[in-house]
C-alpha cells in the first residue's frame, strides 16, 4: 500500500526519500521562513500602492539572501531549496486552476477567446524570433521571457521553466522583464484610454488580453471603472487557462526538435513528455467550475496556492546569481520592450480587428 502511495507521486515528480533527509528540513525552513517575511511586507501600504505582490518581493528577498548568506548554509539546505523550486512550484501552478470557472470564460464569448489566441501565439512567436534571429539570446531565456509576456507574467514563466528545465537565473531575468513592463502598462492604460474611444467593454477585453499579471489587470481596470475591471479579469482568466495547452503544445515542440537532433545524431529518438501538473491545472479548473467546494473552502485554497508560488519564487532567488542575470545584459530587457510594444499597440490594433469580425 504503501509503495503504491510513493509510486501516485511520481508522474509530478516527488521522490519520497527525501523527507527523511536533514537538508530537506533546513531547505523547508528556510524557504517557508523567507515567504512569510515577502507576504507580511507585501502588506505594507507601499508595496500595496505599487501593486507589488508577495511572489514580486519573494524573488528579490530571495536573490538577497542567495547572494549573500545562502553560499555559507546551501549544503545543509539545498535538497529542500531544490524541493521547493521544482515540486511546490507545479503545486503552486495546479492549484491555480481554482481562481478561473469555465463560466467566466463562456462570459466573454468568441470575441474574447479569439482575441487571446491571437495575443497568445503572435506575441510567443514575436518572441521566439526576435530573441533568435535579431537579440540573438539563448532559447531557454527567450522561451521564458515569450511566455511570461504572452500568457500571465511570473506564473507562466515559472511554469514553463521545468517544462524546459531552464536554468534559475534566466527564469529570474525573465520574472524581472514582466515586473518592469507589466508595471509600464498597468500606469500607461489607463492613461490612454481616454484617447482610445472605445467603450470601457473594449478597454477590459483590450487589458485583459496584453498586460501581463493579474494584479496588473486588476489595477488598470480598476482605474477606469468597476465594469472595466471585470471584463478585463475575465478576459485575463480566459488567457491563464491557455497556460495548460501552451505548455502541453511548448513539450510537444521541444520532444520533436530534441528527437530531430537525436536522429541526425544517430541515437534514440526522444519521447513526447506531457506536463502533468499542466493537465491538472485544467481539472482543478473544471472541479472549481462545479461549484462542489465552498466559496470559503476555495478562497483558503487560493490563499495557499499564493504561498506556494511565494515559496517557489524565494527558492528561485536563492538559487539565483547576480553575476549571472549581470552577464545576460541588456538583450532580454530589449527584446522584452519589443514585445510590451507588440502587446500596447498592436494589440489594439488586434483588438480592433477582431471586434469589428462580431
Amino acid at each position: 500500500m504503501l509503495s503504491a502511495i510513493k509510486s501516485s507521486f511520481q508522474p509530478l515528480g516527488i521522490n519520497t526519500k527525501q523527507y527523511g533527509d536533514t537538508r530537506w528540513w533546513l531547505g523547508m525552513l528556510l524557504v517557508v521562513v523567507l515567504a512569510g517575511v515577502s507576504v507580511a511586507l507585501s502588506k505594507l501600504p507601499i508595496m500595496q500602492s505599487a501593486q507589488f505582490s508577495s511572489l514580486t518581493i519573494g524573488i528579490v528577498l530571495g536573490i538577497i539572501v542567495g547572494n549573500s548568506v545562502f553560499a555559507r548554509i546551501a549544503t545543509r539546505t539545498d535538497v529542500g531549496v531544490d524541493y521547493a523550486k521544482s515540486i511546490l512550484l507545479k503545486a503552486g501552478v495546479i492549484l491555480f486552476g481554482f481562481r478561473i470557472t469555465f463560466a467566466q470564460v463562456a462570459g466573454v464569448g468568441w470575441h474574447g477567446l479569439l482575441t487571446d489566441v491571437v495575443m497568445l501565439l503572435g506575441t510567443f512567436i514575436l518572441a521566439v524570433q526576435l530573441g533568435k534571429r535579431v537579440f540573438k539570446l539563448d532559447e531557454q531565456t527567450t522561451i521564458l521571457i515569450g511566455a511570461g509576456s504572452s500568457i500571465c507574467g511570473a506564473a507562466a514563466v515559472m511554469a514553463t521553466e521545468p517544462v524546459i528545465k531552464a536554468q534559475a537565473h534566466k527564469v529570474s531575468v525573465a520574472v524581472a522583464t514582466v515586473v518592469v513592463f507589466g508595471t509600464l502598462s498597468m500606469f500607461a492604460y489607463p492613461i490612454m484610454f481616454e484617447y482610445m474611444g472605445v467603450s470601457e467593454h473594449a478597454y477590459g477585453i483590450f487589458v485583459g488580453s496584453t498586460i501581463h499579471e493579474v494584479a496588473q489587470v486588476v489595477a488598470a481596470g480598476t482605474a477606469v471603472s468597476a465594469n472595466a475591471a471585470d471584463t478585463a479579469v475575465i478576459e485575463k482568466m480566459l488567457r491563464v487557462m491557455m497556460l495548460a495547452p501552451f505548455l502541453v503544445g511548448l513539450s510537444f515542440w521541444q520532444s520533436k526538435k530534441h528527437a530531430n537532433i537525436n536522429a541526425h545524431g544517430g541515437e534514440q529518438k526522444a519521447g513526447i513528455t506531457i506536463p502533468w501538473f499542466a493537465v491538472l491545472f485544467i481539472v482543478a479548473s473544471g472541479v472549481h467550475s462545479l461549484s462542489v467546494i465552498p466559496q470559503g473552502a476555495t478562497n483558503a485554497i487560493v490563499w495557499f496556492d499564493n504561498i506556494l508560488l511565494t515559496i517557489a519564487m524565494v527558492a528561485l532567488g536563492l538559487r539565483t546569481h547576480v553575476g549571472a542575470i549581470r552577464q545576460a545584459g541588456i538583450k532580454p530587457l530589449l527584446l522584452a520592450g519589443c514585445l510590451f510594444l507588440f502587446l500596447t499597440l498592436g494589440g489594439f490594433a488586434i483588438n480592433i480587428g477582431i471586434a469589428q469580425l462580431f
